[in-house]
């Protein structure tokens, strides 16, 4: 992998030092949020119609969102900044493939993917930033690839930064970043908003994009 920049750094070595307690957390959180799942079972029926090529979750931590999407029947590895947490999911999961790699410089080739999963992982990326990592996921993404993006929502407010229990992290405009996502060669397929569950602080917003040829 190449060197990290300053940034990219940074948000490695704060999820290395909080990665043990990050994976303690509970990984049947997704047992109870149903519109979670149901966007997940989108992406994966999306995926499964294009021909079952093979998936990445971009951002992927100690990996329970990656085995949720093999047990949806995808041919799935993880990629993460954090080699602690990549070290974790492969204790974890030791059936599946997990990489250490930065989502804006990903070791893979044109067209190689059919999906991507960025599950809350552009949150920390600055605003400037968000484009290039948009570019990066098309290029690796084969045409009509699916590409799913979770984040906190701004909730009619700008994007905004807020105190993330790790790093600092973004909420956005959901129709900024699908702009984004746009500008970038992606057309969107569908969105979900949902408002905050019991101890969530924010909105979280949900964007099912398409890789345009």
């Amino acid at each position: 992998m190449t060197e990290l920049s300053s940034y990219h750094g940074a948000t490695a070595d704060a999820y290395d030092a909080v990665a043990v307690l990050y994976a303690e957390l509970p990984r049947d959180d997704l047992n109870t949020l149903p519109l979670d799942r149901a966007v997940l079972a989108a992406f994966a029926e999306a995926v499964r119609a294009a021909g079952s090529g093979p998936v990445a979750e971009l951002g992927c931590g100690p990996g329970p969102v990656t085995a949720h999407l093999r047990d949806l029947g995808l041919d799935v590895f993880g990629v993460d900044l954090s080699p602690v947490m990549i070290d974790l999911a492969r204790e974890t999961y030791p059936d599946l493939r997990f990489e250490v790699g930065s989502m804006d410089a990903l070791d893979l080739a044109d067209g190689q993917l059919q999906g991507i999963v960025s599950w809350y992982s552009i949150i920390h990326a600055p605003p400037k930033d968000v484009q290039a990592y948009f570019a990066e996921f098309h290029r690796v993404l084969v045409p009509d690839g699916t590409l799913l993006l979770a984040f906190f929502e701004s909730e009619g407010e700008p994007t905004t930064a807020f105190d993330h229990k790790v790093t600092t992290a973004y909420r956005w405009p959901i129709d900024d970043l699908a702009g984004l996502a746009g500008a970038a060669g992606f057309t969107e397929v569908g969105r979900m908003l949902r408002e905050p569950c019991e101890g969530e602080r924010f909105r979280r917003g949900h964007l099912l994009m398409r890789a345009g040829k």
